[in-house]
C-alpha cells in the first residue's frame, strides 16, 4: 500500500480504518454549541455557504450537548431509506426524481426555493479548532478526535455500521478493508472506498505535514459493482461538436444504490469491438462509481437470431451525411448540427459568461430563428430577448451580460466558437501565441504546430474549422466583440518560474488563492510560463493541492506520490508565482 511506502517504520499509534461515505463533503461550524454555518467543499476553488439546510440533516444537530466552539468536517448523504422517501416527495410535487443518492444530495444541499424539505444524514470524519478555541484534547489521536465529536452529539463514521477500527498494522487494516467491502451491499448508505489513516497526531505530522500533501492517509478504492441486465436498444445523440454518441438502453437494474437504465457506449468502433447485439445480456458497471458503462456481452446467453447493434447511416439529428474518418463519427455539418448545445456551451462561465441562458431560453431563441450561431447572441434586441424569456426584467439582465461579453479576452471568445480539438486551455494557448483573431485565421497547419499541444493531426483540423467559421467570426467583429488577447506585462512569455512545467491543480485552494476559480488557476499557470494539465501522469511537473483535513487524499495526490511528482500547497505555489498574481 502507498501508506506503507511513505513510512520509515510502523506507526506506534497504529491505523484507523473507516468507510468513505459517498456523499458531499461539508464543514459545519459550531460556536458556543450552536450550529451557525455549513459550507461545502466547493468546485475546487471555493466553498459555498449552504447554511439554509441547517435543521435538515440528521447527525448534525442545531444545538450540541455542550457549549463548544469547533469546526467539524464530514460527508452529507442520503441513506437509502431517505433517498426513496426523497423521490416519493419529489414525485408528489411533480418534480423529476433523483437519478442517484450522490446527485440528489448535491442538488438538495444547494436548493433554496423548494416547497418541501428533504432529510439527509451527516457523518463526521474530522474536526479542527475554530476561532482559536481549543476543545479537542491536546495531541488527540484520530479516534479520540471523533470520540470527542460524538460526545457532544454529532454523528461520526464510527457510528456507521462499518464503524471506525483501530488496528496495529497494514495487514490488519487490509483485513478490515475486506470486511467493509463484503458488507458494502448491505450498508444503509453508499460508500465508494475505505480510508486508512495513521491514528497518532504526532506521527501524522511526522509523516507528511508541511509543504507536501499529507502522507498519513490513503483512500482505498473498492472494486466497481457489476450487474447483468439486457441491452434493449441503442440510441444516438449529437454533441456540441457534431460527435455521434451512442447510449445503451437497458432493462432497469440496481447498481450500488441507484436504478440504471442507460449506459455509455463510447463510439461505433467500440460497439463492434465488443460485438454487442440487441437482446444481449450485458455486464454493466459504474466507472468511478458514477457513470454506468457496458463492459461487454455474455455471449453464452445471446438469444437466437439476435441482430448486431445497427450503426446509423445518416445523422440521427439532422438526417445529413456522417463523417466516418475517425473512430468517433461526426455529423458532416459539425457543430451546426447541434446548435442549442453549442450556444449553451458558448454562454458558459468560462467562455462568454452569460448567466441565465439556460436550455429552455436557448431552445426558444433557436426555434424563433433569432439565433443561428454564436455571433447572433450579440445582435439580439430587447424585444427578441423578452419574447424568448417572457420576462422584460430577465431580458434586461441578459442584455447587460451580452454587452459585457464583448470585452472578454480573445481566448474566451475563441473557446466559445467550439472549434474541434480546442477547449479552454488550448484556446488560451492559441490566443496567447497569436495575439489576434486575424493572425489565427491566417495561420496554416505548420504555424499552428508552434503552439504547445498541437501536432500534425490536430493542426489541419483546426485550420479547417477556423476557415469554416469565417462568416461567424466576421459577424462577431461587426458586432464589436473583442478580437485580441491582452498581453502580459509582468514578464515575457516563456520567462516565468513555470517555464517548461506542466502543472495540475486539484481540490480547494487556500490562502491568497482561495478565491481563484479553476479557469483562473489555469490562466495563472500559463501567465507564469507553464502549461495547465488536467490529470497527473509522467509528464506532470507539479501538483497543487491543499492538505486534506479529512485525511482523504485525492486520486491525483495518490498518483503524484506513486510517480514522484512534486506536490505543493496553494500557499507554496502562490509564493512561487507571486509576481504573476493580480
Amino acid at each position: 500500500m502507498s501508506v506503507e511506502r511513505r513510512l520509515t517504520r510502523a506507526p506506534k499509534g497504529g491505523f484507523t480504518v473507516e468507510p468513505k461515505i459517498d456523499g458531499a463533503a461539508v464543514a459545519a461550524r459550531y460556536r458556543s454549541g450552536r450550529l451557525v454555518q455549513i459550507i461545502t467543499r466547493g468546485d475546487g476553488s471555493h466553498g459555498e455557504d449552504i447554511s439554509h439546510v441547517i435543521g435538515q440533516i440528521d447527525g448534525l444537530p442545531e444545538q450540541l450537548t455542550e457549549p463548544v466552539t469547533i469546526e467539524v468536517r464530514g460527508e452529507v448523504a442520503f441513506t437509502q431509506a431517505q433517498f426513496e422517501t426523497a423521490n416519493e416527495v419529489r414525485a408528489a410535487h411533480n418534480a423529476q426524481v433523483f437519478a442517484n443518492p450522490r446527485n440528489g444530495t448535491a442538488g438538495t444541499l444547494r436548493a433554496k426555493d423548494r416547497p418541501y424539505r428533504l432529510r439527509m444524514t451527516f457523518w463526521a470524519y474530522g474536526a479542527v479548532e475554530l476561532d482559536a478555541v481549543a476543545y479537542l484534547p491536546a495531541g488527540a489521536t484520530h479516534a479520540e478526535t471523533l470520540a470527542a465529536v460524538a460526545a457532544v452529539g454529532i454523528q461520526t463514521t464510527a457510528d456507521s455500521p462499518a464503524g471506525l477500527h483501530v488496528v496495529a498494522d497494514l495487514a490488519a487494516a487490509q483485513e478490515r478493508v475486506d470486511a467493509i467491502a463484503a458488507m458494502r451491499a448491505e450498508l444503509p448508505v453508499g460508500i465508494d472506498g475505505v480510508v486508512i489513516k495513521m491514528n497518532d497526531a504526532a506521527e501524522q505530522a511526522a509523516a507528511g505535514f508541511g509543504s507536501r500533501f499529507p502522507h498519513w492517509a490513503i483512500a482505498v478504492k473498492l472494486a466497481a459493482v457489476e450487474r447483468q441486465t439486457v441491452l434493449e436498444d441503442v440510441v444516438w445523440q449529437v454533441g456540441r461538436t457534431g460527435v455521434l454518441a451512442p447510449t445503451a438502453i437497458l432493462t432497469p437494474v440496481e447498481i450500488d444504490g441507484s436504478t440504471v437504465t442507460r449506459a455509455t457506449l463510447h463510439n461505433p468502433a467500440d460497439i463492434r469491438r465488443r460485438d454487442l447485439h440487441l437482446g444481449d445480456t450485458v455486464t454493466v458497471y459504474k466507472a468511478g462509481d458514477i457513470i454506468p458503462r457496458v463492459q461487454g456481452a455474455v455471449v453464452q446467453l445471446r438469444p437466437a437470431g439476435a441482430l448486431a447493434v445497427p450503426l446509423p447511416e445518416v445523422c440521427p439529428n439532422c438526417g445529413g451525411k456522417i463523417n466516418k474518418a475517425q473512430e468517433r463519427w461526426r455529423c458532416a455539418q459539425g457543430s451546426a448540427c447541434a446548435l442549442p448545445a453549442l450556444i449553451q456551451y458558448a454562454a458558459g462561465r468560462d467562455m462568454l459568461d452569460i448567466d441565465g441562458l439556460g436550455p429552455a431560453y436557448v431552445a426558444a431563441l433557436v426555434a424563433s430563428g433569432d439565433v443561428a450561431d454564436v455571433a447572433d447572441l450579440f445582435t439580439l434586441t430587447a424585444e427578441q430577448l423578452t419574447a424568448a424569456s417572457g420576462s422584460a426584467k430577465l431580458a434586461a439582465k441578459l442584455a447587460e451580460q451580452i454587452e459585457a461579453a464583448k470585452t472578454l479576452p480573445l481566448s474566451r471568445v475563441f473557446c466559445a466558437l467550439g472549434v474541434l480539438g480546442t477547449g479552454r486551455s488550448m484556446s488560451r494557448r492559441i490566443a496567447r501565441h497569436f495575439g489576434k483573431m486575424e493572425d489565427i485565421r491566417q495561420a496554416d497547419a505548420a504555424a499552428l504546430q508552434d503552439v504547445e499541444g498541437i501536432g500534425p493531426e490536430k493542426a489541419p483540423v483546426i485550420v479547417e474549422q477556423v476557415a469554416a467559421l469565417a462568416p461567424v467570426i466576421e459577424k462577431l467583429i461587426a458586432a464589436g466583440v473583442n478580437m485580441e488577447e491582452p498581453q502580459e506585462t509582468s514578464a515575457g512569455e516563456g520567462a516565468g518560474p513555470l517555464t517548461g512545467k506542466v502543472v495540475v491543480v486539484t481540490g480547494k485552494m487556500t490562502g491568497v488563492l482561495a478565491a481563484y476559480a479553476r479557469s483562473e488557476m489555469n490562466s495563472l499557470i500559463e501567465k507564469a510560463g507553464g502549461r495547465a494539465g488536467s490529470s497527473v501522469n509522467a509528464k506532470t511537473s507539479i501538483l497543487v493541492a491543499a492538505p486534506s483535513a479529512g485525511g482523504k487524499p485525492s486520486s491525483k495526490a495518490v498518483k503524484a506520490a506513486e510517480l514522484g511528482v512534486e506536490v505543493r500547497t496553494p500557499e507554496d505555489f502562490a509564493e512561487m508565482v507571486a509576481d504573476y498574481l493580480a
